[in-house]
């Protein structure tokens, strides 16, 4: 497994440069990866992205809530949000930082930051002192977007911030 997720990486790698829209000025290597997913056009699959290695996979219908009914996770290999974004730091980072947990596991392995820069994850839920409870997560690429996997019948693709309720807040790896 480890040989073709490597292979992968190195193929998105490759490629990664070409895909990223002119006018950004060398962006971190997370954006240029999640821009690369992007072009594949992989489809969300609820707990999608959480096999034994990060990337693409057939999700669960366990605690699924969408409305596409039946629910279509079981049988469609996809990615979820934080799916998604557990592949492209695994991608970045060369291993996988996030583990295999939902949004509030990879929550807890970063740290809130004010200014965010293009590549920090953006998160959507409530996030207090005591308690996480965050139900969205993104890649933020600046200029208000993020990355994601949005819903059950989207693709990876681009979205505003402000379309998204319960903003968060930024979050950078703690390395």
């Amino acid at each position: 497994m480890k040989r073709r997720s490597a292979a992968a990486a190195a193929l998105l790698l490759l490629t990664a440069t070409a895909s990223v829209p002119l006018g950004l000025s060398v962006p971190p290597l997370v954006v240029r990866i999640a821009y690369e997913i992007e072009r594949y056009g992989i489809v969300y699959s609820w707990g999608g992205g959480h096999g034994v290695d990060p990337g693409p996979s057939k999700g669960t219908c366990r605690g699924y809530r969408g409305s596409i009914r039946p629910c279509p996770a079981a049988r469609t290999r996809g990615l979820d949000c934080s799916g998604f974004t557990r592949w492209v730091y695994a991608l970045a980072h060369g291993e996988d930082v996030l583990g295999p947990g939902n949004t509030d596991d990879h929550l807890r392995k970063m740290r809130r930051v004010r200014e965010p820069r293009p590549g920090d994850l953006v998160f959507f839920g409530k996030v207090a002192k005591r308690s996480v409870r965050t139900h969205h997560v993104g890649v933020y690429l600046g200029g208000g977007q993020m990355m994601n996997a949005p819903e059950t019948g989207a693709v990876v693709r681009i979205d505003t911030i402000k379309k998204k309720k319960d903003f968060a807040g930024f979050y950078r790896y703690r390395r």
